[in-house]
Formats: structure tokens, C-alpha cells, sequence
């Protein structure tokens, strides 16, 4: 029974535990900043600014590419379909397919149109169908994974153990159908065996192998990156540095990463490492200028109790707009996320239910009278927020966008409101039922908010209409909602008990259906997988948005899946997050370096440490 109905039991229990808040508040104990001010005395990059000269490279490797993709052998042929897949997929794994986007979107139309028209010898290419197959559903085309029936039914794959091609032949065919398998929609069984199957048998391969060519030491390590970070469920700026750093290591000494296509390849390495460090020195200084608004706030000295997370805060922006033209997205959502994570902490370790109150009708009426009515270390990140909200209406209104501030002030609102429900509910010891949780927990995983403020920079695509659709009950939002709830709640569900805390869905669902903790999870990360494949769904045309909008919703999911992948890796993050961050800030593509015995796990050797980070 939730609060407003409780009975006197109830309601003297709520008025005890908010009696004894105020005198003796919580503390989750976390920990300081694992960066201090480091971000803040940076030295100025060479790469900021670059000369015509570099400039004049960048455009003629473009203008390379381009050829690569659209011209064939001679200039009146285009060239054969897996020179373009392999090409098309090369630039995504670089990091730079969004330099050719229509030049991309025109190739994958063809590929599509021509799908039927393919040779014998390709439809018995296992590696080739699954590119083709990934490289399409990537872009939206609602390929069927039957092409992959005769693999299974002739070959007799998926279900045994039988190898069909032999040596690095049969594993780049293993890992193509790998990474297309995590494109599964519901009901795609084949799709689902598929995924087990190339797992299992990549972890095989890579426990067993003891490389000693140069070539099948770099398809071990894409192999184990793959196993480490999916493509399709990992964050793009984190994978690209990882994949660079394989690549651009094999190809400058000399090797050749596709021997039928090495010039096309080299061009796209290098552009690569110019279009990484270019925009490597841009995000460092955004992190510098975003540390230097909140070191004048000074959030660790008035809000001891809540997270110093700057930096973590704008990894996770990152990686939802990495592309350099949304540099107004970048600093407006991360100051989003840095004053939402100090709300969420004060719901949940700090406010009694009476200051919470407060803050949630503050929030309601958005207006500066209300901080009059607030505590003291509440007016901190009221009067911050209003203020990020009034800039960046500023900024928006001469191009006639300010209307999109409106939205994320909706979405906000209903944000705390969430917070608040869940507050009640602890303060009253109610745990809730699955259905009841998930409608609340889904609003407070704060990705319908996130997703709303990931649009604020985005260019003319973003319009009223798609502010009305990301606040509505859109499926493709409320998957990635799911997946961010529930892989948070089964990583941080044990601590937060611990210090005190709302019922998450672990307890939840042990609680209504009477099972161990260790089944919770393991029914919850079904409900994680099946989200997915909502995604995925979303994902096939046709659209109710633009796919680049779409796209915020995958990054965001993926965002989740990376960072609490072991472990609430934003709250806890001086471990790998901050190696992961401390690999994106070093300044250059990193050459790796290794030996044959150091390939036989499943984790990719770490580069060599940065530039004092």
C-alpha cells in the first residue's frame, strides 16, 4: 500500500525514520574525486587548432575514401559489395563514419536493393553474410536472419562443434557472425544460438591460441576486444581508441590489415588517428572549462555527502554525442547529469522525507522564489540548475531552438517527482510489487530525462515533434530505461542496502516471487537481454524519427552496459572507469605492444600509461 493511503502504523513509522533523518542522516561514504583538478591545469593541446596544411590532408584523405566507397576498379564501375562492407565497416570501427554519412547511407541502400542478387560463392560466405547482415541492421533495414538457416541446417553449425574453414579463415567468420548476432530481434531464435555458439567457440579459440604471425596476433586481440566490449552494446569512443590502437600498431609496422585493399586501408588509418586526436583535443577542453564550472561551485566542500563526479559525468556524455559538432550538447548534458547525480543523492542518502518535499514542489514551480523555501545545501544545485536551464534557453533562443528547453525542464520534474515516490517509499519500509517498482524505477534511471537533454544540441532533426515523442511512452526509450534500471540495480543493489535504501528489483522481485537473490538477477538479466531486442526492433525501418536520434537511445544504452559491466563503475570509479578515461585523455593514438603469451586471455593488453593521468 504506498504512502498517501497508509495507516496510523504506518504513518508514525514514517514520522520516527524522518525525525531520526534529520538527526542522524545516512552517508554511502563515497569516495573522493579520482581526478582532483587534474583537468583543470591541462596544458594546451597543438591539436586544438590545426594549420590549412592539415586541413588540406584531412579533406584529400576524405575525398580517398569517398572514391574507395563509390568507384570501382575503373571509374565507370562501383567497386564489388564486400569492398564496400569491409570499407563501411572499417570507417565504423575507426570512428569516422560520420564524416561519410551520405555517402554511407547511399552504399547501404545498394547493398540492400542488390541483397537478392548476390553470388552462390557469397551467400556460402559465412563471414560475408553476417557483415552484410550487421552492416544493415545497423542502418535500419530489416534484413532476415533466415539468411543464416543454411548455415545451420547444411553445415550443421550452432549446435556442434564442428569447424567449417580452417585457421584465421574460420575465426574472422566466427567473430563477423558474433558481432551481426547481437542484432537479434524477438523470436530470432537462430540468431539467439548463434550468439552462444560464436561465443563459446571465440573463447575457445582465444584460450587455446599461441599466435606467433603477425596477422593472427591482431585478429586475437579483435577477438578479445569483441569479447570484452560488443560493438553493438559498447560505448563508441572507448571501442574506436581500443580498435586504433590494435590497428594503427599492426599496419605501422609495416603489415597489411586487408592485403587486396592496403592503400584504402592506410588512408582510412590515418585519417583516423588525425579525426582521434583532433577531437581528443577538443573534449579535453570541454572537460577543462566544465571542471572550471564546477570547481567554482565548490560541490565537495558544501555537499560532502554526494558524489564528485565531473569527470565520470562527462565520459558518459561523451560517448552518447561523440561527434565533434555537438560540443553545446556535450557541456549542457554533463552539467545535467553532475546536478542530477547531487539530486539523486540527496533523495536517496541525505534528505529527510519533509526537505525532500520541498525540493520536489521547488522543482514543480521552477521559479527563484522557491529557494527561499528550501535548506541551505539544497539551494546549491536548485539555483544551478535554473541557472544551466536560463543559459542555455539564452543560447538557443537566436536560432529559434529555445523551445527544447521546456522539454527537459518537463522531463526533470518528472524526474524528482520519481525520486520522491521512492523516498516515500523507504521511509515507510513499503517494497512494492515488480509492476508498481518498474513504472517509477524506469522514470528514475533518469534515461527518459537523458534522453530529452541528449536532443537539446542536436542539430534541425530534433523538432517539437520529437520532443513530444521522447516524453511520451516510446518502447524504444523505455527498453533502454529497462536496461539502465536493471543492470544498475543488480551491480548496486548490495551496497545500497547496506547504507540504506529503496527496495531495488532484486528485492523486489525476490520479495513477490519468493526466490533466491541469485535467480533475481538471473530473471532480470533476461529482462536486460529482451530489452535489447526491443532496441533492435526500434532500430529497423521504418522509424518514427531520424536514426541519428535513434542513435542517442542506443549510446545511452550502451553507456550503462559498459560502465556497470563489473560494477557500479560511475559511483566506484577510480578503478576501470578511470583507466578507461585516463585512455581517452592521453594525447595521441597509443602504439601497443606485445607478446605472443600475453593474448592467451579474454582482455586486451592495456596501453602504456598517459601523459601523467
Amino acid at each position: 500500500m504506498l504512502l498517501t493511503t497508509c495507516g496510523p502504523s504506518s504513518a508514525n513509522t514514517l514520522h520516527q525514520k524522518n525525525n531520526k533523518a534529520a538527526k542522524d542522516r545516512r552517508s554511502a561514504n563515497f569516495h573522493a574525486s579520482a581526478w582532483g583538478d587534474f583537468f583543470l591545469h591541462l596544458p594546451p593541446s597543438d591539436q586544438t587548432n590545426l594549420d590549412a596544411t592539415m586541413w588540406e590532408e584531412i579533406e584529400d584523405l576524405k575525398q580517398q575514401v569517398i572514391r574507395g566507397l563509390i568507384i570501382g576498379s575503373s571509374a565507370n564501375d562501383e567497386p564489388p559489395i564486400l569492398t564496400q562492407i569491409k570499407l563501411i565497416d572499417l570507417l565504423q570501427c575507426t570512428g569516422i563514419a560520420y564524416h561519410f554519412g551520405t555517402e554511407i547511407e547511399e552504399a547501404v541502400r545498394r547493398i540492400s536493393t542488390n541483397i537478392t542478387h548476390s553470388t552462390a560463392s557469397d551467400q556460402d560466405d559465412l563471414y560475408f553474410v553476417a557483415l552484410r547482415f550487421r552492416l544493415l541492421r545497423q542502418h535500419g533495414h530489416d534484413v532476415s536472419s533466415n539468411v543464416f538457416l543454411k548455415f545451420k541446417e547444411e553445415r550443421g553449425m550452432f549446435n556442434t562443434g564442428r569447424v567449417l574453414l580452417s585457421g584465421n579463415d574460420h575465426t574472422e567468420a566466427m567473430l563477423s557472425l558474433y558481432e551481426a548476432a547481437h542484432f537479434a530481434t524477438h523470436g530470432e531464435e537462430i540468431l539467439d544460438e548463434a550468439l552462444s555458439y560464436t561465443k563459446t567457440h571465440l573463447m575457445a579459440i582465444l584460450s587455446s591460441s599461441q599466435p606467433q604471425e603477425e596477422e593472427s596476433l591482431m585478429l586475437m586481440s579483435r577477438v578479445a576486444l569483441a569479447l570484452e566490449l560488443p560493438l553493438h552494446r559498447t560505448t563508441t569512443r572507448l571501442r574506436t581508441k581500443k580498435f586504433l590502437t590494435i590497428l594503427s600498431n599492426y599496419h605501422d609496422r609495416g603489415h597489411h590489415v586487408d592485403k587486396d585493399h592496403d592503400h584504402t586501408t592506410a588512408t582510412v588509418v590515418k585519417l583516423a588517428k588525425l579525426d582521434f586526436n583532433r577531437s581528443q583535443a577538443i573534449h579535453r577542453k570541454e572537460l577543462q572549462e566544465i571542471s572550471r564550472w564546477w570547481k567554482e561551485m565548490e560541490v565537495p566542500v558544501r555537499l560532502p555527502f554526494a558524489r564528485d563526479r565531473i569527470v565520470e559525468g562527462y565520459y558518459w556524455t561523451l560517448e552518447v554525442l561523440p561527434e565533434p559538432q555537438y560540443e553545446r550538447g556535450r557541456k549542457v548534458m554533463t552539467k545535467i547529469i553532475a546536478l542530477t547525480s547531487i539530486m539523486d543523492d540527496i533523495y536517496d542518502v541525505h534528505g529527510t522525507l519533509e526537505e525532500l518535499r520541498l525540493f520536489t514542489e521547488a522543482i514543480d514551480r521552477w521559479e527563484e522564489e522557491a529557494l527561499d523555501q528550501l535548506p541551505e545545501y539544497m539551494k546549491l544545485p536548485y539555483s544551478a540548475l535554473l541557472e544551466t536551464m536560463k543559459q542555455t534557453e539564452e543560447e538557443l533562443e537566436p536560432e529559434g531552438k529555445s523551445f527544447r528547453t521546456f522539454y527537459l525542464k518537463e522531463a526533470l520534474k518528472s524526474l524528482t517527482k520519481g525520486y520522491f515516490m521512492e523516498a516515500k517509499w523507504f521511509y515507510s519500509d513499503y517494497v512494492p510489487n515488480m509492476e508498481e517498482y518498474m513504472r517509477t524505477a524506469l522514470i528514475t534511471s533518469a534515461y527518459y530525462m537523458l534522453t530529452v537533454a541528449s536532443f537539446i544540441g542536436m542539430g534541425e532533426e530534433a523538432t517539437k515533434d520529437v520532443f513530444e515523442w521522447a516524453l511520451g511512452d516510446q518502447k524504444l526509450i523505455k527498453a533502454a530505461a529497462t536496461i539502465s534500471r536493471l543492470v544498475d540495480d543488480i551491480q548496486t543493489h548490495k551496497d545500497e542496502q547496506e547504507w540504506g535504501h529503496v527496495a531495488s528489483a532484486v528485492e523486489c522481485f525476490m520479495n513477490e516471487y519468493g526466490v533466491s537473490e541469485e535467480e533475481a538477477c538471473a530473471r532480470l538479466r533476461e529482462m536486460v537481454a529482451s530489452a535489447w531486442k526491443d532496441i533492435n526492433q526500434g532500430y529497423c525501418r521504418p522509424t518514427t524519427m531520424p536514426l541519428v536520434l535513434h542513435a542517442r537511445v542506443l549510446k545511452l544504452a550502451a553507456v550503462i552496459e559498459t560502465l556497470y559491466k563489473q560494477q557500479d563503475g560511475y559511483t566506484n570509479s577510480s578503478g576501470q572507469t578511470r583507466e578507461r578515461i585516463r585512455s581517452l585523455g592521453e594525447l595521441g593514438v597509443v602504439q601497443l605492444r606485445f607478446a605472443p603469451n600475453q593474448l592467451t586471455n579474454a582482455h586486451l593488453i592495456r596501453p602504456r600509461p598517459g601523459l601523467g593521468l
